[in-house]
């Protein structure tokens, strides 16, 4: 998109782990995440297992229920009430 390349957005593809957890740092300081970030392997794995495509908020609770599916992102991602199902799946108030 053209506003990614202005905001300067744009990355490589990452070759190793460390690369992609670099990447997922900038993702959370540049829109201030206050919600833990979980990074897929290089392999995908998650991504094929949940359809996270193009992006989505979900939370897996216990058992590996999904707990929280939000809307397709990044237009559609609702933090707060992720982190609202987020609580509730750790059995814990959210924070404000």
């Amino acid at each position: 998109m053209d506003s990614n390349r202005t905001e300067k957005y744009v990355f490589k593809q990452p070759k190793t782990l460390e690369e992609r957890k670099k990447l997922a740092q900038v993702l959370v300081d540049r829109l201030a995440f206050r919600l833990p970030v979980a990074i897929d392997s290089l392999s995908n794995d998650a991504d094929r297992e949940f359809g996270a495509w193009p992006e989505r908020i979900y939370v897996v609770g216990k058992g590996g229920r999904i707990a929280f599916k939000g809307d397709l992102g990044p237009f559609g991602f609702d933090p707060e009430a992720a982190e609202k199902a987020l609580a509730k799946a750790l059995g814990s108030p959210p924070s404000s």
